[in-house]
């Protein structure tokens, strides 16, 4: 991106005389001049958002940087319509309700259909698994609420617009939101979904009716650890439940087996035992069916889950966010991938830090 500035025009100079007496013919070249210099400076004259300095530009720079304050002006740059805006908010406070009735669904159906079975195996049994329960539930249901309620960190409110009152770089590499009408910060982004600029945002989730920027990214991640591992106890204990209470099969006749193998004992076989557990199904009760669903649903929200904390935890890797890693800026920021950048965004304390890394470099160094 080529951003240039200029506080100055140079103009040619007019084309010098032949005649030896060149009286009439300068008066009328210094009039031509002062008509091209006027010209020049009406048309391409502009104003500085940040701090009011008036440039002269060539014509073919409608984005430049101010050499004083650093702002980024970009005249081709245009407010887009906001017709889908009410019909985005209506969509996430949607997908808001929708997520919370399938949680607390989760939470009160396996409740009714695992834990008196879990209670008959073994009382501290049921305890442990009840104190496992609640943990888990509470755990996820705060971090989802935090990570939806919460806002997801604007940019600072920052002095501009006039020169006495922005100093020397004060806004470097700021760039004015036609949206907010106000600046932007070079690590911040406007989401037309919540209207307002975000600082270090990720993306715009749905499934929390919120962005995921600076002030809620930690608790975002929080709420797909707690979600992932509440939805990894809920498939094991509700597995081992419908174990429990699931019907026996039919009995496979032995004389299936007992003739030469070949693919007809193999067919007969398959054959009787689809058969035997569709039977079984028929007689299985209602506890039975919730807990298949609660099987299907938490092993499916746990795949979709884990990849997406994959992804989160990859780009906290790498020192990056989401849009930053699609964005062309991102080439030129100075990230690395380290573990320490996990230490920075999960502000470990000092000592913890100090005790981590020096456990990370004395296995490294045993490795080695």
């Amino acid at each position: 991106m080529d951003l240039t500035c200029s506080a100055t025009t140079v103009l040619p100079p007019p084309p010098p005389s032949s005649e030896s007496n060149p009286g009439p013919n300068i008066q009328h070249a210094s009039d031509q001049e002062d008509h091209y210099v006027a010209s020049i400076t009406e048309e391409h004259e502009v104003t500085c958002w940040g701090c009011g300095l008036i440039l002269i530009l060539s014509p073919y720079t409608p984005l430049f940087k101010c050499g004083w304050c650093g702002a980024i002006t970009n005249h081709n740059a245009h407010k887009s319509d906001q017709n889908y805006f009410w019909w985005r908010r209506l969509r996430d406070k949607c997908f808001i309700c929708v997520l919370l009735l399938f949680m607390f669904f989760i939470i009160g159906g396996g409740i009714w259909a695992i834990y008196p079975i879990v209670f008959s195996v073994s009382y501290s049994c049921g305890i442990f698994h009840m104190t496992m329960s609640i943990v888990l539930s509470i755990t996820t249901i705060i971090s989802y609420a935090l990570s939806a309620f919460r806002s997801p960190g604007t940019p600072p409110l920052i002095p501009w617009g006039s020169y006495p009152t922005v100093g020397k770089g004060g806004l470097e590499g700021y760039t004015f939101c036609n949206y907010c009408s106000k600046p932007k910060s070079p690590s911040s982004h406007h989401c037309r979904s919540c209207g307002i600029c975000i600082l270090d945002m990720d993306h715009h989730c749905p499934f929390i009716g919120n962005c995921v920027g600076s002030a809620n990214h930690r608790v975002f991640i929080l709420f797909l650890i707690s979600a992932v591992i509440s939805n990894l106890y809920v498939s094991l204990i509700s597995s081992f439940t419908a174990f429990c209470i699931w019907p026996p099969f039919r009995h496979v006749p032995i004389s299936i087996l007992s003739g030469p193998t070949d693919y007809m004992v193999i067919y007969g076989f398959l054959k009787e035992t689809t058969f035997s557990f569709f039977a079984s199904v028929e007689s299985l009760s209602i506890r039975g069916f919730i807990l298949v669903y609660l099987f299907i649903a938490s092993v499916s929200v746990e795949i979709g889950l884990t990849v997406l904390l994959w992804q989160q935890m990859s780009f906290i890797y790498e020192g990056k966010t989401y849009l930053s890693s699609l964005s062309s800026r991102s080439a030129n920021r100075n990230s690395k991938k380290d573990c320490q950048n996990f230490v920075r965004f999960f502000g470990c304390p000092y000592s913890a830090t100090r005790w981590l890394l020096g456990f990370w470099n004395s296995t490294k160094i045993h490795k080695k």
